[in-house]
Formats: structure tokens, C-alpha cells, sequence
């Protein structure tokens, strides 16, 4: 097992990893719209899903992958009615061969996020 760690995604929040690399397999911690520079929150759907995307792709190359070992990601939103706008600007992470998903709506999300992504991607 090793542990994933790229200066250029935000530090974890929290007791945990940012990712973990174990048999082949990469699992992301969820990345939320945190600026690693600037340490805080991007503004509004669009602006936290690209910069999730930019953190998710950070700790995916600390392991030498990209977004097409990706084979399944998990997506909370805090408003579904989000669901659309977030579809179009996660495509474009995805043109071909997306991976499995699940999008489920939350309550509430840390740092008062709209969005959190976790992923699991293989070598």
C-alpha cells in the first residue's frame, strides 16, 4: 500500500489520505472545489466541479494515471438541480470511455462545498 500525496491538490481536512495506491488500484479521498494556492473555496457549481477535476487529476498523477484509468467515480451534490450544469463540465473530463458513476444528493458537504468527487482508478 502506498499513500498518494501531490502538492499540487489541497492538504486533506481531516485524519485521512488523499489518496491510496493498493494492487493496482487507485482510491481518491473526495476532493471538494478547494483552491490548493489560495486555500480556499472556488465560487459557484461550475468554477468547484472544474477545480474538483484539476485536484482529482493532481493526486491521479502522483500515481502515474490520468482520467482514463478512472473506472468509477462517486459524486455528491448538495442540489441535484445542479445535476445538468455539473454533467456538462464533467464530459469534458470524459470524452470517451467514461467511467461508472454514482451522483446522490447531500445535506451539506465540508467547507459549505456544492460538490465532492471521489474516484477509483487502475494502473
Amino acid at each position: 500500500m502506498k499513500i498518494l500525496n501531490s502538492q499540487k491538490a489541497p492538504q486533506p481536512i481531516g485524519p485521512y489520505s488523499q489518496g491510496i495506491e493498493a494492487d493496482g488500484f487507485i482510491f481518491l479521498s473526495g476532493q471538494i472545489g478547494l483552491d490548493p494556492e489560495a486555500g480556499a473555496m472556488v465560487d459557484g457549481l461550475v468554477a468547484q466541479t472544474k477545480q474538483v477535476m484539476q485536484n482529482i487529476h493532481a493526486v491521479l498523477e502522483s500515481a502515474g494515471c490520468n482520467f482514463s484509468n478512472v473506472i468509477k467515480s462517486t459524486v455528491y451534490l448538495r442540489n441535484m438541480n445542479d445535476f445538468a450544469q455539473f454533467n456538462q463540465v464533467y464530459a469534458e473530463y470524459f470524452k470517451e470511455n467514461p467511467p461508472a458513476r454514482t451522483t446522490v444528493e447531500v445535506s451539506a458537504l465540508p467547507k459549505n462545498a456544492l460538490i465532492e468527487i471521489d474516484i477509483i482508478a487502475r494502473k
